[in-house]
């Protein structure tokens, strides 16, 4: 189907741009939300009569996002969630999640305005993309982890999940030197006292 574009959409076009869609995307998303209008006579004409204005509310809408944007951008959401200790969430963070957090910091965002091409499903530092206008996109950071201070350690920039690896080795490696009998053994080698018998030497 062919469109007109009523504002700037990501890898279509901008305002005014005639361009080819997928029937589906213009009955269910584009022409419902009131971002474009089938590409006949009548419309054409409707959308050059009123061109101006439409440029000029774009305008301000932008003007407006980028000026909330610059609250936005940067922002950091902590989600505390229960994970394994490989760091995988049991269950995951959604839009939803996300939104709220904001909205809790007092930034007017909606659940449409958050891009997540899919759930976050481990702890860790995840940037996310908050489309405030189809012009003005920012970045926020959603802090996924299991406690407080796990999500202080990452702010400051810890890899969680590689340092508590390099412990888990540390410990296993501190306990197999624990678990020799002498020191001076190498792995494997059995102490000489192990042969004795009665006071008998050793053959």
């Amino acid at each position: 189907m062919d469109i007109i574009l009523l504002e700037r959409i990501e890898k279509l076009g901008t305002i005014g741009d005639v361009v080819s869609v997928k029937d589906g995307y213009a009955r269910n998303f584009l022409l419902p939300q009131k971002k474009a209008l089938r590409a006949n006579d009548a419309n054409r004409r409707i959308f050059e009569a009123n061109r101006e204005r439409l440029e000029k509310d774009n305008a301000e809408r932008r003007t407006a996002a980028e000026g909330e944007g610059q609250k936005v951008e940067g922002a950091e959401v902590v989600l505390i969630r229960a994970a394994s200790n490989a760091g995988q969430l049991y269950g995951s963070v959604s839009v939803r999640d996300i939104t709220a957090g904001l909205k809790e910091q007092g930034f007017d965002v909606d659940k449409r305005q958050i891009i997540l091409a899919q759930p976050i499903k481990a702890i860790g530092l995840h940037e996310v993309t908050v489309a405030l206008h189809p012009e003005v996109h920012v970045t926020v950071k959603a802090n996924v982890a299991r406690s407080d201070d796990e999500a202080e350690l990452q702010r400051q920039g810890v890899d969680v999940l590689a340092q508590m690896f390099a412990d888990d080795q540390a410990e296993a490696e501190e306990q197999a030197a624990a678990n020799r009998i002498d020191g001076s053994l190498e792995p494997g080698e059995i102490p000489a006292e192990l042969f004795e018998r009665s006071g008998d030497e050793v053959a």
